[in-house]
C-alpha cells in the first residue's frame, strides 16, 4: 500500500520561493527603510528590529502588528495621546507603497546561487513559483529586474492578490491551482521568514527555511561580509534557530542547498513520508 501511494504522489512537482531575502535583496533590506520612515513621518521613531520583527507578512498586516508591539503603541501614545487607529495604519500603508517603489529597485539584486538552484530544479521536473508579502506593483518590479538577471518563476504572486497573505496559506494554494500541481505533498514552500514557515504547514506542503540570506540574519552581502567568522556564525546559527522552532522541516543557509534538499524530499516521498 505505502509503495503505490508513493508512486501516485511521485516526486517534488513544485518549489515556491519567497522573493525578498530568499531569491532576491540578500538581507531583506529594502523594506525595513520603508517602514521605519512611516512612523517617522507620523512623529513616532522605531528600530530597525521593531521594523523587522513581522516580516513576511502583507505589509499593511506588517504595519499593523509593528503598531500593536507593547513599545511602539507606547511611543505612538506619547506623541498622539491616543492610540493608532485603523485609519491611521491606512495612511501608513498608502505612504508606504510609493516610498517601497522609490528604494525597490536598488534591491532587486539577485543572491547568488538563484539562478542555478532554479535550473538545477526545473532539470528535476520542478514547476517555480514565486510569492511575496508586497503589493502587486512591487511585485511586478521585482519579477521584472529578476528576469533580466535569469529569474523568471512560472508563477509570481504578491499578498494583495488573495484574501490574506502568509502565515494563511492562500498564496501557495493559489499557486498551485495556477499551475495545476496537487497534492500539497509535492510542493515546497521556501523561505527566510517565520511566517513562511507558518504559511507553508498551514497548507500541508513541505517547507525549507533559508536562513543567512533573509530577514533573521537582516545584513547585506557586503555588511554580512564585513562580520568575523564568529559573528556570521551566531547570526546565521540565531536565524537558523527560529526557523526550526518554526517548525521547518528544513533548515538551509541559502537558496543554493535547496535542490539537495528538494532530493532527499524525494527520497522522503518514496519511502512513504508525507510533510
Amino acid at each position: 500500500m505505502n509503495n503505490k501511494r508513493a508512486l501516485e504522489y511521485g516526486p517534488v512537482k513544485l518549489v515556491i520561493f519567497d522573493w525578498a531575502g530568499t531569491t532576491i535583496d540578500y538581507g531583506s533590506c529594502a523594506p525595513v527603510a520603508a517602514f521605519m520612515e512611516g512612523f517617522r513621518r507620523k512623529g513616532v521613531e522605531v528600530t530597525i528590529a521593531q521594523a523587522r520583527g513581522p516580516m513576511g507578512m502583507g505589509k499593511r498586516d506588517h504595519i499593523k502588528a509593528m503598531s500593536q508591539m507593547a513599545s511602539v503603541a507606547a511611543a505612538w501614545q506619547a506623541v498622539h495621546h491616543r492610540d493608532i487607529t485603523e485609519q491611521d495604519i491606512d495612511e501608513m500603508y498608502n505612504e508606504f507603497a510609493p516610498v517601497l517603489m522609490d528604494v525597490l529597485p536598488t534591491y532587486c539584486q539577485l543572491i547568488p546561487g538563484t539562478v542555478e538552484a532554479v535550473n538545477a530544479l526545473r532539470h528535476m521536473g520542478c514547476k517555480i513559483g514565486g510569492t511575496t508579502g508586497y503589493f502587486e506593483e512591487a511585485m511586478a518590479l521585482c519579477q521584472q529586474e529578476a528576469g533580466k538577471q535569469g529569474y523568471t518563476p512560472d508563477c509570481s504572486l504578491a499578498a494583495t492578490q488573495v484574501p490574506a497573505g502568509r502565515p494563511a496559506p492562500w498564496l501557495i494554494f493559489e499557486t498551485m491551482q495556477r499551475l495545476n500541481v496537487f497534492p500539497p505533498a509535492v510542493v515546497v514552500k521556501v523561505g527566510d521568514t517565520v511566517p513562511d514557515i507558518e504559511a507553508g504547514l498551514n497548507a500541508g506542503v513541505w517547507t525549507i527555511g533559508v536562513a543567512r540570506t533573509g530577514n533573521g540574519v537582516g545584513l547585506s552581502e557586503r555588511e554580512f561580509a564585513q562580520l568575523s567568522a564568529s559573528e556570521q556564525q551566531t547570526r546565521v546559527e540565531h536565524a537558523r534557530q527560529a526557523l526550526a522552532a518554526a517548525n521547518a522541516h528544513f533548515v538551509a543557509d541559502g537558496i543554493d542547498e535547496v535542490p539537495d534538499l528538494v532530493a532527499q524530499i524525494n527520497s522522503k516521498l518514496a519511502q512513504g513520508e508525507r510533510p
